[in-house]
């Protein structure tokens, strides 16, 4: 039977963990461990208390998330933050957080996960990081017409303000919030994105600089690299695995 210890192993060489800065926050890692033994593999993008009730409940004893449960730590373990961390105890789940290292990675990150899921090809990355690149722009024949009729094919809610060129050449991905992506674009020349979430005065941004800005959600543009990960790992240690989806519409 795999040991924890194997696995984090695993999980920490695959995203290249300690390469890259993050928040201080994100504490990326294995954030809480269990009694060593890993009989079943699970994925969420978020940690919390209810996917954690439902991993709990499906047997799940190592799960994998994107946003781990530090980002605003320290603050005393009560209330919900006790409600988790008992959670996870009482269940013998432990937690591994990736959450730049899965937006990054050239292979079962989300922005690479993104351009194959939109049948682009990546060109060169943008964002650095001492990790390497987490954004990455895709080269494109297709109207921005094609690129929201795909995105919508994919994405139940997608919000597109399209004041950029028709034919944009490329396209810029950044999985979750595109804030700083915006930043990284600017004077790049490159005119159209594709993210999850943006502040409300990017629209005003777009109309005076020509962007066209496509808003899929910012939980739903990050479901992609901790199941490829969670399915990896599991493909590689012969244990089973499931996703743990929530109906987060943001």
């Amino acid at each position: 039977m795999p040991v924890l210890s194997d696995l984090v192993s695993h999980c920490d060489e695959r995203t290249r963990r300690s390469a890259f800065e993050d928040a201080p926050g994100a504490c990326n890692g294995l954030q809480l461990a269990n009694d060593g033994r890993v009989t079943r593999i699970g994925a969420a993008v978020d940690a919390g208390v209810l996917p954690f009730r439902q991993a709990v409940a499906a047997g799940i004893d190592f799960l994998i998330v994107h946003h781990g449960m530090y980002w605003d730590m320290p603050r005393p373990l009560t209330g919900p933050a006790y409600d988790r961390v008992a959670t996870l105890i009482r269940g013998n789940c432990a937690l591994y957080s990736s959450h730049l290292p899965l937006d990054a990675h050239p292979e079962i990150g989300n922005n690479a996960l993104l351009a194959r899921q939109l049948e682009l090809n990546p060109v060169r990355g943008f964002m650095p990081n001492p990790g390497g690149d987490i954004g990455v722009i895709c080269a494109s024949s297709e109207s921005r017409a094609a690129l929201r009729r795909r995105l919508e094919s994919h994405y139940t809610r997608v919000i597109a303000i399209e004041y950029g060129p028709d034919r944009p050449g490329e396209i810029a991905l950044c999985s979750g919030s595109g804030n700083s992506a915006l930043r990284e674009l600017t004077g790049s020349g490159v005119t159209t994105l594709v993210t999850g979430e943006l502040r409300e005065e990017h629209f005003n941004l777009a109309q005076e600089t020509g962007l066209n800005l496509y808003l899929c959600g910012h939980y739903a543009t990050e479901v992609h690299a901790v199941q490829a990960l969670a399915a990896e790992l599991a493909a590689k240690f012969g244990l089973p695995w499931e996703f743990i989806a929530t109906d987060n519409p943001l």
